[in-house]
């Protein structure tokens, strides 16, 4: 994986959906609180009925998400883990493992919490991915 400057980290979360709308103060926010990480091809992420504790934001490379209908594959700019935000308690329902290398932000509940709090549009762009996501799940 290749090292990334604070201020390339800021373009890749301002090109992802979720965070496009922030200010730079709401950029540098979400870059204090997340956690970065590194895991090799393979790495299971996420399990079934697991419990949830935050936003996995993916920087760079290419997961899988295993659903009853057939995998998933999300990279660059996308996120995942999502309903573990949305109420407590929330246990994962799929699979998610890492099919290249990949370096991704893990985003805690609290924290999110506070964020969507200071700035609300970021509860918005989630609601529009949720949205598109449940159009395509249910046309499946």
């Amino acid at each position: 994986m290749s090292d990334v400057t604070r201020a390339e980290r800021i373009e890749r979360l301002r090109s992802v959906p979720l965070f496009s709308g922030l200010s730079e103060a709401g950029l540098n926010r979400v870059l204090a609180t997340a956690s970065e990480y590194e895991v090799r091809a393979g790495h299971v992420l996420i399990q079934p009925d697991q419990p949830g504790a935050g936003l996995f934001i993916i920087e760079e490379g290419k997961v899988v998400v295993e659903r009853r209908a057939g995998p998933v594959e999300l990279g660059e700019g996308e996120f995942f883990g999502e309903l573990a935000l949305l109420f407590e308690g929330a246990v994962h329902s799929l699979r998610v493992h890492a099919a290249t290398p990949v370096r991704f932000l893990a985003l805690a509940r609290d924290d999110f919490t506070e964020l969507i709090e200071s700035e609300p549009q970021v509860a918005l762009s989630m609601l529009r991915v949720l949205a598109r996501r449940l159009w395509h799940a249910t046309r499946s």
